[in-house]
């Protein structure tokens, strides 16, 4: 009978910080902007320069560690690794091995058995390194250190996932509780959120752990999946040929589906950590963690809850709404103005996604207001507009946030409500068209489609075509 094999997975996930200024220094985290010119001595590690912590990075991490149920750690410290690569200006980085921020900690995630804790082992802050650049044009190798410095936490899980899935789902709970509190926008495609996977596979009920190698290059969800099945693969074959599976650090290549070896993994001794004599040791007291605690947002799971009791709207809208920060807030907002959650839950859903689709934006970059939802909705209810001029002036206000009301007057796009006026372009449409009456009055009640929209253009667009419906099948009856 074939062995049986499972996979177990543990995650090191690195989250770029939101702050504005880098973690030791006060140069800007701002992404772009010339090579080397969001530099200083600090971040460049030019001798005699000395690192300040920033403290907006700590109570990111402390607000992290929070919400995923971890212990802070009281008293903490930073250390140096020690490791010698062009892109790391003083030959070391600062980290936290020792007395890392924030210790103990789980998140529950859904899997199709119910819900299963992943434990987070740690969560420790340390400074991005730069970036290397090959110019093959040139055969050299220039360095930017623009990226040095800029704040990270990682946050360490144990190896409680068992597939693809629990770990996108892992993924994915993170995210959204980063994003909630402000912490990093978690974009892994442009790297301000990087997991590194580390997996061994052992036979189906042993309880030893197999040789584990670690994953690194994985920028988005399914890279994540095909890295994992690819990896599983290549141990299990490995095994069943009766080889040993080496302990290294492999580069997962998305293109061909193939990951290959960069260096075997070192341990904590080859880095050779030590206290940082630099920086001073933290010591958080109780009030900080209670300010902290206090400041923590309403999450995803929470909000979901609360929208089910007090919005009637479907459950699948409120999964949507709900997967962004920015588009449960401008819900949130615009219900308070127009109270009609069925109607804003639909602009946000059709309108606003279809417009973030076509101008390839996230949800998180919606800049229009909630004021200026409300009011269209709040128009379109009372007729003052139909649905098609209504769908026009949205695009406006989804793209320059105009006021719909100063708009519609304006360009003079309110709805013709003059019954006189409507009566008479009718008569005058089926007066033009008379082989449509005929076919309406022979049974083909599409035709009727043709004189609604014929009446529809010569009001260029500024009638109700309820009304016009109305109309129409008295005159043809």
């Amino acid at each position: 009978m074939a062995k049986q094999y499972e996979i177990v997975i543990g995650l090191e996930v690195h989250v770029e910080l939101a702050t504005k200024t880098k973690i030791f220094c006060g140069c800007t985290t701002e992404f772009g902007g010339a090579p080397n010119t969001h530099t200083c001595p600090v971040c460049t590690g030019m001798p005699g320069s000395l690192p300040v912590l920033n403290q907006q990075v700590l109570e990111y991490a402390m607000a992290v560690g929070l919400a995923t149920n971890c212990e802070v750690t009281r008293y903490s410290k930073f250390d140096r690794k020690n490791y010698f690569y062009p892109d790391n200006p003083q030959n070391y980085q600062i980290s936290q091995l020792y007395l890392p921020i924030c210790r103990d900690g789980f998140v529950e995630i859904e899997t199709p058995t119910g819900s299963k804790p992943i434990r987070i082992h740690e969560i420790h802050m340390e400074e991005d390194a730069g970036k290397l650049i090959h110019d093959e044009w040139e055969n050299c190798t220039l360095v930017d250190y623009n990226r040095s410095g800029v704040p990270l936490i990682e946050i360490v899980s144990e190896p409680d996932m068992a597939s693809a899935e629990e770990v996108n789902a892992y993924l994915e709970k993170l995210r959204l509780m980063i994003q909630y509190l402000g912490a990093s926008d978690c974009k892994l495609q442009e790297g301000s959120m990087r997991a590194d996977v580390n997996l061994s596979v052992r036979e189906v009920g042993s309880t030893t752990l197999g040789t584990r190698t670690e994953m690194k290059n994985l920028n988005s969800f399914k890279a994540i999946s095909r890295a994992i099945e690819g990896e599983r693969q290549r141990q299990i074959e490995l095994l069943e040929e009766g080889k040993q599976v080496t302990q290294e650090t492999r580069r997962w290549d998305d293109n061909k589906e193939y990951s290959y070896s960069m260096r075997s993994k070192e341990d904590a001794q080859d880095y050779r950590y030590f206290p940082d004599p630099d920086l001073v040791p933290l010591e958080i007291s109780e009030e900080w963690i209670a300010r902290i605690k206090e400041g923590l947002p309403e999450f995803r799971t929470e909000k979901m809850k609360r929208y089910r009791e007090e919005f009637d709207i479907p459950e699948y809208d409120i999964a949507i709404i709900t997967e962004w920060k920015k588009m449960a807030d401008l819900f949130e907002d615009t219900c308070k103005l127009c109270n009609q959650p069925k109607k804003v839950s639909n602009w946000l859903m059709v309108e606003t996604l279809r417009l973030c689709k076509e101008r390839e934006l996230d949800a998180d970059q919606i800049s229009f207001s909630a004021r200026n939802l409300a009011k269209l909705i709040q128009l379109t209810e009372n007729k003052v507009i139909n649905s098609t001029v209504a769908k026009e002036v949205f695009e406006l206000i989804f793209d320059q946030d105009i006021d719909p009301e100063l708009y519609i007057e304006e360009q003079g796009l309110k709805t013709v409500s003059d019954e006189g006026e409507l009566k008479r372009v009718v008569q005058e449409i089926m007066q033009n068209n008379p082989q449509s009456v005929e076919d309406y009055q022979n049974g083909k009640e599409k035709a009727i489609g043709f004189l609604i929209g014929q009446t529809m253009k010569a009001m260029k667009g500024k009638a109700n075509p309820e009304s016009i419906t109305q109309i129409l099948k008295e005159f043809l009856s």
